[in-house]
């Protein structure tokens, strides 16, 4: 029995569909996909660093991890804060805090537990470097580039 013949306007309707699917589902293929590093600290900080006349030097995000060797929190890695979009913000699905900011190509995301906000005319990183040098900080996983 011969196959009935669609009217040659929604032949090529349906052709030009199926290669327009095809265009779309072979860019979303190509697509590179967006490597995302997890870590976790015991505890991140938003500091607020000002000077000897109360005015704001900058903002910065210290991670700290507890030591309970020392019995305290040690810092584990900061960065400055340039926007107020890289700031830490809560997760409320899960209570967590979460900080995420671009690494090269990579993003990365660091959860905590808990989270504070200080204002001060000392800087606590710093300071920090009396209890554990920076040169022995457990940083975060280094990201190495990919080869092109």
């Amino acid at each position: 029995m011969p196959q009935p013949q669609l009217p040659l306007m929604q032949e090529d309707h349906l052709v030009g569909s199926g290669l327009l699917l095809l265009a779309l589902l072979s860019t979303y293929a190509a697509a590179p996909v967006e490597t995302v590093i997890g870590e976790s600290v015991d505890l991140i900080e938003i500091n607020h660093f000002y000077d000897e006349q109360g005015r704001l030097v900058f903002d910065q995000v210290i991670f700290y991890d507890w030591s309970e060797e020392r019995s305290c929190y040690a810092v584990r890695a900061w960065r400055l804060l340039k926007k107020r979009e890289q700031a830490p913000t809560r997760d409320w699905r899960t209570g967590d805090y979460r900080a995420m900011w671009r690494d090269g190509e990579t993003l990365r995301e660091i959860r905590s537990p808990a989270m504070r906000i200080s204002w001060t005319q000392y800087d606590p990183e710093l300071r920090n470097r009396e209890i554990l040098p920076k040169e022995d900080r457990r940083d975060f996983v280094k990201v190495h580039p990919k080869p092109r």
